[in-house]
């Protein structure tokens, strides 16, 4: 008789972590396949409509649209404002950048949260961490370049994405807990899919659509929602401070897919800045569990590090 391999309460919420962020990140590639074919506010309405209907049919069959009144609370509206210069920002800069080069930047808006939360909320943030947050937002400037040859204006809207996420996530820490996260979901879902629909005129208009880019944008939505629900196990079953870093897996499966998709080799730069981003962010985690605070970095609103309404 083959006795079962058991993993711990941490090892499972790891492993549910690393799922989340692969789905999260093959969500981020074929938005990216979608995007030669159609301008990114078309990716965004259909996708949007997609996520929309998945994520609304969730949150019925738990009634969280009970209150629909909800979705006007004022910390609700910032966070949707907030997503929605980080969708937008986030799709232009995908459609024209490597996905790694992306992702890495991305991989600085735990530190970004982390002084948001200090500047804005007055958050304790020892000297440590301020040097933590200095050394990788410096990871991000090695790998945007500003004023060398292998800048690209696109580079900003990634960092333009990490401002617009840390809004979103820091209005979420102040949305009453009255309020389901499926609601929140769902608004943000509908918004931008209706920020699509407004900005698809604007950015080349409406390209006709074959049944193949069709179900690749539904299977980006199905992606999207499967990495959420992992991300809520594995919050549930395993403890933050040792689930949190395996987030920066999305990173090296964003190296992976750019690579033997679509022929991306990570330049030296951007390993080096990607790294010392990631080291930052790693150090950052570990001395917000010395001194007791995992709530900043350590868990913030968007665990995959992305704009999520989408």
């Amino acid at each position: 008789m083959v006795t079962p391999l058991l993993l711990s309460p941490n090892l499972r919420g790891a492993l549910f972590m690393v799922v989340a962020m692969s789905g999260f990140t093959l969500n981020d590639a074929i938005t990216k396949v979608a995007s030669e074919s159609m301008n990114m506010a078309q990716v965004m309405l259909i996708r949007g409509a997609f996520a929309s209907l998945f994520v609304g049919l969730l949150a019925w069959q738990r009634g969280a649209l009970a209150l629909p009144g909800s979705m006007l609370q004022p910390m609700v509206a910032i966070r949707v404002i907030g997503e929605a210069g980080a969708t937008a920002s986030f799709l232009i800069a995908l459609a024209h950048l490597p996905i790694a080069n992306v992702s890495a930047v991305l991989q600085a808006l735990p530190l970004a949260v982390t002084m948001g939360a200090a500047l804005v909320f007055n958050e304790g943030v020892g000297w440590r961490r301020w040097l933590a947050i200095a050394i990788g937002f410096a990871g991000v400037l090695i790998i945007v370049r500003p004023g060398f040859e292998g800048f690209s204006i696109y580079s900003l809207l990634a960092l333009a994405c990490v401002a617009c996420c840390a809004v979103r996530d820091l209005a979420t820490k102040r949305i009453p807990q009255a309020i389901p996260t499926l609601l929140v979901s769902t608004t943000t879902a509908l918004a931008m899919t209706m920020l699509g629909a407004a900005l698809l005129l604007p950015m080349g208009g409406w390209t006709p659509m074959t049944g193949e880019s069709t179900a690749f944008l539904a299977l980006a939505a199905v992606l999207v929602v499967i990495g959420y629900q992992f991300i809520i196990m594995a919050m549930r079953v395993g403890d933050i401070s040792f689930i949190a870093p395996y987030r920066y897996t999305a990173l090296l499966w964003s190296i992976l897919l750019g690579l033997f998709i679509f022929g991306d080799v990570p330049d030296l730069p951007m390993i080096l800045g990607a790294s010392v981003i990631v080291g930052s962010g790693l150090y950052a985690l570990y001395r917000e569990r010395i001194v007791g605070r995992r709530k900043t970095a350590a868990e913030s609103a968007g665990p995959d590090m992305a704009p999520d309404g989408i």
